[in-house]
């Protein structure tokens, strides 16, 4: 390996990393690496394995730039800290085409997407923004709300709503394989939580794509996120420590054996809201959840590079009415008891061959599971006797198997293809009171399905101006024998060095939330049918174009118009104003039987971004969202979808104090958020006190909304570095006030009384962060 020293300091730390070919992912040895500090430089070359490290230089803000005959140049800023080494991980694009003899990558944008197949709909991101963001707390989906296009929704849960499609359309993916909702306090076919169990202590680079994505992504409407764990520091064992928002944390990465290229990563958390709780003497409410991450990288062996790594997390949470006071309880005369538990696992294990240096294979197997209890009680006062009321015991698991090859034809030609083979294991249960009688709308054990997905991509680049990519997927659900067929194509068209157009169209399906295939609806007789057995995809066209300027390679605009076209969708024809095109509103989802694949929607708006990335310690990120989302059911009536905001505005940004001398940095930050009120099925009062449970007015669905949603947030953070370690305080104030959107609406089944319950007003947070 290529090490490079300096004169130690007092204070000093290490840059290093790897350089890898952004397709085949192969190693790049030679690359010329330049680290910059106001006049001073320092060089030096990647090693055979494509790694370098660059030892004992006085922490401080640098520029590196990495380059290589036949790629583009790469650069990027660095904030070195005395407690923790800055360990990289470089992709380098072949080629950098000429333009009249200027470069037209000159003022390349610096959230290309890691996956170079992407000409439209995608940006990369860093775990450094999640954590960058005021109102972020370190979690990548509330990092995603401020972009265009995302919609935010509630306070307490981060589901994401891309250009107006249920937050079930989102497939989460990480290190290749598709993962089940990556949240605590999990709800069934949703994709979002309070409280994310992703950590961005250990995620790398990564991407985000709001539609129009290549082929191989499938069984997804709306978006994917395309998460990569970072490669763990190979040179020295490091720790940190951690006390926040997201919990009580201890987190270690290095090698495994000095010396050697294997190498670990890992973290665990555990809640502090339980202690909270018991410090306050609340009663009535539990909050507890814990998580663990963690990799393993065994590169360079006789049979490829191996890598193992999980994810896991639990969760609990309860919450009885009929411990509170008076002034705490809702409503007078009635109450809820919940106990809810969620677990979520992945696992996996990876193998990578690179047979030449134009190609990269990798392949790997994977177990996910996730888990949902839910058990609900109601009481009326003064009786206060517990009943009852519905209970809900979902468990998946899903086995994969998958395969993936980038092959390089020549610099302007690129070649994807690979599948995926899942076998489900499934078990649904829940029931819930109705009309005097208990109802199971799921009961079956052990139900079992496979899917079956292929892909191939090509992308070729015409000249110097022009690039074309065309792709197809397909898939296959051996349960009913549905099938699907997804033509994807996209055009980027470089206008000149600073400005682009792009556009992309393609075919996407996605199954239903697998319980839904399981729904039985009770025949005259008394048995049992099951009557979504034969339920197809949901499908959808995205057709977007998409025109990116480039002020200089740190401030750009960018402007995007799409049209969305869903089709196939589920409905109920004895409830016209009932699609599964708003599934996710709330917390459950209804187990609706007799569903038929006829319903439709659009959507379609325009975003724009101004965007100055982070440079000279100061950045900032303004978004604008116009949109609309509609669908149509069995009665042919268009109607507005839950999750037509029409608009959404965001700004973001963020400024660094540094004073160097006192090795100290303070960090500011602000982040303002105002977006269109969500349409809803409000409640029929007279319907609920008839039946004594809650009952909406179906037939004035969506024709109300609710109030537009404003918040402020504000971050305060201190760094201070020390010999052999560094600190990191950070504390987040939101204000949302009575104006903002409502964390919950119910109904006194006893009284007809409607309360807005908004309990977020002003929420202030708190971080410590120790590494060392």
């Amino acid at each position: 390996m290529v090490a490079l020293s300096v004169q130690a300091q007092e204070l000093k730390q290490s840059i290093q990393g790897v350089v890898i070919d952004n397709f085949t992912s192969a190693p790049l040895p030679g690359v010329n690496i330049i680290i910059i500090k106001d006049s001073t430089k320092l060089g030096g070359y990647t090693d055979e394995k494509g790694h370098f490290i660059i030892r004992n230089l006085p922490i401080g803000k640098y520029t590196l730039k990495a380059s290589s005959i036949g790629y583009a140049n790469y650069q990027t800023y660095i904030d070195l800290s005395s407690g923790k080494a800055v360990n990289l991980e470089i992709m380098l694009t072949v080629g950098t085409s000429e333009l009249g003899g200027v470069s037209i990558k000159a003022y390349e944008n610096k959230t290309q997407p890691i996956n170079t197949m992407a000409l439209i709909g995608a940006r990369s991101f860093t775990p450094e923004e999640a954590n960058r963001y005021a109102g972020s707390y370190g979690d990548p989906a509330r990092m995603a709300m401020n972009y265009a296009g995302v919609l935010p929704v509630r306070d307490n849960r981060n589901d994401l709503i891309i250009r107006g499609n249920s937050a079930f359309g989102l497939q989460w993916r990480i290190d290749g394989i598709d993962i089940p909702n990556p949240n605590h306090f999990s709800a069934s076919a949703t994709t979002g939580g309070p409280i994310t169990i992703i950590n961005t202590n250990l995620i790398g680079r990564s991407d985000f794509f709001n539609g129009a994505f290549p082929a191989e992504y499938g069984n997804a409407n709306a978006g994917v996120f395309d998460l990569h764990i970072k490669t763990p520091n190979i040179e020295k064992r490091e720790m940190w420590f951690e006390l926040g928002w997201n919990g009580l944390e201890f987190g270690s990465e290095g090698p495994i054996i000095k010396g050697k290229n294997a190498s670990y990563i890992f973290s665990y958390r555990h809640s502090i809201a339980n202690i909270f709780y018991d410090v306050a003497g609340t009663k009535g409410k539990k909050v507890d959840y814990q998580d663990l991450s963690f990799k393993f990288n065994f590169p360079k062996t006789k049979l490829g590079s191996w890598s193992i790594f999980g994810m896991g997390g639990k969760s609990h949470i309860g919450l009885n009415e009929m411990e509170y006071s008076n002034k705490d309880r809702i409503f007078a005369t009635y109450g809820e008891i919940l106990d809810n538990s969620t677990s979520t696992g992945v696992l996996g294990i990876t193998n990578q061959l690179f047979p030449n240096k134009r190609t990269h294979i990798t392949t790997a197997l994977s177990v996910t599971g996730n888990t949902v209890l839910n058990i609900v009680d109601t009481f009326a006062i003064p009786q206060r006797d517990p009943f009852l009321w519905a209970t809900e015991n979902t468990n998946e698991i899903k086995y994969s198997l998958s395969s993936i090859f980038h092959y390089r034809i020549n610099d302007n030609s690129q070649l994807v293809g690979g599948g995926v083979y899942d076998h489900y294991v499934m078990s649904f249960h829940d029931l819930k009171y109705l009309f005097g009688d208990y109802v199971y709308f799921t009961d079956t054990s052990n139900a079992q399905a496979d899917l079956l997905q292929l892909h191939i991509g090509y992308k070729h680049l015409f000249g110097n101006r022009l690039e074309a990519y065309i792709g197809l997927h397909g898939q296959y659900f051996f349960m009913n024998n549905s099938k699907a067929i997804e033509p994807r194509f996209s055009l980027k068209y470089i206008i000149n060095k600073k400005s682009s157009i792009s556009y992309g169209l393609g075919w996407h399906s996605q199954l239903q939330p697998k319980m839904m295939y399981y729904v039985q609806s009770r025949k005259q007789d008394g048995d049992f049918v099951l009557t979504n057995n034969q339920l197809d995809f949901t499908r959808s066209i995205h057709n977007a174009l998409a025109y990116n300027y480039m002020f200089n390679k740190n401030l750009r605009l960018k402007v995007d118009v799409y049209y969305q076209h869903l089709y196939d969708v589920p409905i109920q024809s004895t409830q016209p104003a009932y699609s599964t095109i708003n599934f996710g509103t709330e917390y459950y989802v209804e187990r609706k039987d007799s569903l038929i694949n006829v319903g439709t929607g659009k959507n379609y708006g325009i975003e724009i971004t101004f965007e100055r990335f982070l440079k000279r310690h100061f950045f900032y990120l303004f978004t604008a969202t116009l949109f609309e989302s509609k669908f149509t059911s069995s009665d042919h009536i268009t109607r507005n979808t839950a999750y037509n905001g029409q608009y959404a505005f965001n700004a973001v940004g963020g400024y660094e104090l540094v004073f160097p001398k006192k090795h100290v940095s303070m960090l500011f930050g602000l982040n303002l958020t105002y977006a269109g009120g969500s349409p809803y099925v409000p409640f029929d009062v007279a319907e609920t006190l008839k039946y004594g449970r809650a009952m909406y007015d179906w037939d004035h669905a969506y024709e109300v909304r609710r109030e537009d949603y404003k918040r402020i947030s504000v971050r305060i953070g201190v760094k201070r570095n020390y010999k052999r370690f560094s600190t990191e305080t950070a504390f987040d104030f939101q204000y949302r006030g009575d104006y903002t959107s409502i964390y919950q609406e119910r109904i006194n089944v006893t009284t007809g009384e409607i309360v807005d319950t908004r309990d977020m007003g002003f929420y202030p947070m708190a971080n410590l962060r120790i590494n060392f």
